[in-house]
């Protein structure tokens, strides 16, 4: 026997089970799975209603990318039937469908991003519909006999909207039902996902059980916190990370944390030796290590694992130059537009003394039309927190509908976020 070998994999598989894991349903007969070893299929499925994927879902998707190295195989089910016909997940209020295109578009960039961090050599990618496509209304009916409406209503989401008046459609209490269907149709042996689906996953296993399959495993990760140390991260919230967004903003996000997040952050994104996590804690509660050290090592990890080291050299340098040494990034996005289409409406009038015109730039029309804002009420409120400067003044919002911008100015909002404007009507 190689008793070396068998010690490497008893770590490795007590590392997997215990390191960024929140709770796992059952634990002890999931390790047993992984030293008996047999090839473990694993479940993921996501919604296509919203494509993007930040750092809050990297957690579930690291370990995913652990399994796969000690040889398990990923099932990705891509919710393209749930989609269309609203898929409420844990949500508050119930999702819109969307159209086969919608969902195929948002799916592409979807798998583009989770093949940055699962293998995709080890992915096999399957649609709700080859399976539900062909259900029937019996088919249906069958399915919902199994479970009953108190069962449902036990999860909190479809709970509080019943307790406060709050309609629930019956689509929706379909869908941990669906969602439980799918570890039949595929036979997970684990499905992985936040804490927040603990519901549906024990209906996967009360379905596999009813259909004479071995119930999956249920392997919960944390809930990461957003990037402002409050609520979760959320795209919707603003304070997220996404994982395909350029190396330098994942840089400069990662740097913006609250320092309460740093240990949680490296301990659910990235691999650095427990051994270090625990130097990195002591050094902090002695304040022996500088915060921002520890945020440059972190920043300098996640680039590398969502690009490479080269990327993360780079964006270290220029966050360097721009933010701590007050400098601006050697390369500027140039924006050639018309003057013309931005001028502000001409004013005459009398102040108190002299008479007055007021002409120029209209600026948060310009900021949409460079795509440094995404709408005027959004440039209004940047404007109004004064993170907009024109070649380095700050504009105020008395400003904002006049001032005389010359072509060649540089626009800066926020920390990371810069334009060069050419004027083309000269």
């Amino acid at each position: 026997m190689n008793t070396g070998k068998n010690a490497n994999i008893s770590q490795d598989i007590n590392r997997l089970l215990k390191r960024g894991v929140a709770e796992i349903i059952i634990e002890e007969e999931l390790a047993e799975l992984l030293r008996s070893g047999k090839k473990l299929r694993l479940k993921e499925g996501f919604d296509p209603s919203f494509p993007d994927i930040h750092l809050g879902h990297m957690v579930a998707l690291r370990k995913l990318r652990q399994f796969q190295n000690l040889g398990h195989q990923v099932i990705l089910i891509v919710g393209d039937w749930t989609a269309q016909i609203g898929d409420p997940s844990g949500a508050s209020a119930a999702r819109p469908m969307l159209s086969k295109e919608q969902v195929k578009a948002n799916a592409e960039t979807y798998m583009k991003q989770f093949f940055k961090v699962v293998d995709k050599n080890r992915t096999e990618v399957k649609w709700q519909s080859e399976w539900f496509g062909k259900f029937t209304l019996t088919d249906i009916i069958q399915l919902t006999s199994k479970f009953t409406v108190a069962q449902l209503l036990a999860r909190e989401d479809f709970s509080a909207r019943y307790n406060s008046g709050r309609p629930i459609a019956v689509t929706e209490l379909l869908y941990p039902l669906l969602q439980a269907y799918d570890s039949v149709e595929i036979q997970a042996d684990v499905e992985f996902g936040g804490t927040d689906q603990k519901f549906n996953f024990l209906m996967g296993r009360e379905l596999q059980s009813m259909a004479g399959q071995r119930p999956q495993q249920c392997f919960m990760t944390p809930l990461l916190v957003g990037t402002t140390g409050s609520q979760k991260m959320s795209k919707s919230l603003g304070n997220y990370i996404g994982v395909a967004e350029p190396p330098n903003d994942i840089y400069g996000k990662t740097m913006s944390i609250a320092d309460s997040l740093i240990l949680d952050y490296f301990e659910l994104l990235t691999d650095v030796p427990d051994k270090d996590l625990g130097e990195f804690r002591q050094g902090l509660k002695n304040e022996t290590i500088n915060p921002m050290m520890l945020k440059k090592r972190l920043a300098r990890e996640l680039v590398t694992q969502l690009y490479d080291q080269k990327k993360a050299n780079e964006a270290e340098e220029q966050f360097t130059r721009v933010f701590q040494r007050r400098e601006m990034p050697e390369e500027i996005p140039e924006y050639r537009v018309s003057f013309d289409q931005f001028k502000a409406v001409e004013l005459s009038g009398f102040g108190r003394k002299n008479p007055y015109t007021i002409k120029g730039i209209n600026v948060n029309r310009l900021l949409v039309g460079v795509n440094l804002a995404e709408s005027r009420s959004e440039a209004d409120r940047l404007i109004s927190q004064g993170a907009v400067s024109i070649d380095g003044r700050v504009i105020s919002s008395s400003t904002m509908l006049y001032y005389n911008i010359e072509s060649g100015s540089i626009i800066k909002v926020g920390k990371r976020r810069w334009a060069k404007v050419i004027n083309t009507d000269k």
